[in-house]
């Protein structure tokens, strides 16, 4: 089986215009004066029509720009913007992992980092604690913000204005007969998770699971990020939540605290990323 899916890896075929497009973007990254059409096209070996297609679509998203004097292209501002926010997110996993790791041994559940990013939670980090069971998540997913305990942390650090933003584009897909599919119920469930500090999410994601969430906050009180402890049903129960939450906003509080003495020092950008 593994045979034949990297078979299929290796005949899938990748997309010329976008392989050209970055082509295009990493020789510029090694031109700092920006390089003309024809320029583009002789070192690149793409006919000249074709080039200005590209670098049209790449000016008119922002990924280019175009000096109006010498008609030379370079790099633009978009991709710094994404750049730092890639940065941003790879120290803040730096950050945060020890407190996590220390999480993680004291709950011997499994540990998420997110941040709110597209309206969607997306994991940034993720450790499994002594005798964990195994959760079926990894850097990189995207997940709801309605159903996850994640994602509801995520969204005690949004206003109104967004909150519904995110709703109207993202919907409240339900997963489940426990998943919250209403714009009142999320409402309240986020003043209810500002309130008492953390997220729960008591199988509404995903049956069988329970998770408990909070939010990192940096030197604005900004909500920047978000911590979460994961387990079955059998390993987050009524018996232990309470500690279990004790222990997720101590966590989250020496997080805090070491990012606000820090904020000096170690680059974030403190905004939401949407």
């Amino acid at each position: 089986m593994a045979r034949d899916v990297e078979t299929t890896v290796i005949r899938t075929p990748s997309v010329p215009a976008l392989q050209r497009g970055l082509a295009i973007i990493e020789l510029l990254s090694d031109s700092p004066k920006g390089l003309s059409l024809p320029q583009v096209s002789r070192k690149l070996g793409i006919p000249k029509s074709t080039t200005h297609c590209l670098l049209l679509t790449l000016e008119r998203t922002g990924y280019l720009t175009r000096s109006t004097i010498t008609g030379r292209y370079r790099l633009g501002l978009k991709l710094a913007g994404l750049a730092g926010t890639a940065l941003a997110h790879v120290g803040l996993r730096e950050f945060v992992r020890p407190h996590v790791q220390q999480l993680a041994k004291k709950t011997s559940l499994t540990v998420h980092v997110g941040v709110l990013e597209n309206n969607e939670a997306v994991i940034l980090d993720k450790v499994e604690g002594p005798g964990a069971q195994h959760v079926a998540t990894w850097p990189g997913k995207r997940m709801d913000v309605h159903c996850t305990a994640l994602g509801k942390a995520l969204l005690t650090g949004v206003d109104d204005e967004t909150f519904l933003r995110i709703v109207n584009e993202h919907g409240l897909p339900r997963h489940n007969e426990n998943t919250i599919a209403s714009v009142r119920r999320l409402r309240e469930e986020i003043n209810k998770v500002r309130e008492r500090g953390f997220a729960m999410e008591d199988e509404e994601d995903e049956i069988g699971c329970r998770c408990l969430g909070a939010g990192i906050r940096n030197s604005e009180n900004q909500v920047v990020a978000a911590v979460s402890v994961s387990g079955t049903i059998n390993e987050v129960h009524a018996g232990n939540a309470d500690r279990l939450s004790r222990l997720l906003l101590s966590c989250v509080s020496r997080i805090s605290a070491a990012l606000k003495q820090q904020s000096e020092s170690v680059q974030f950008t403190g905004r939401i990323h949407l």
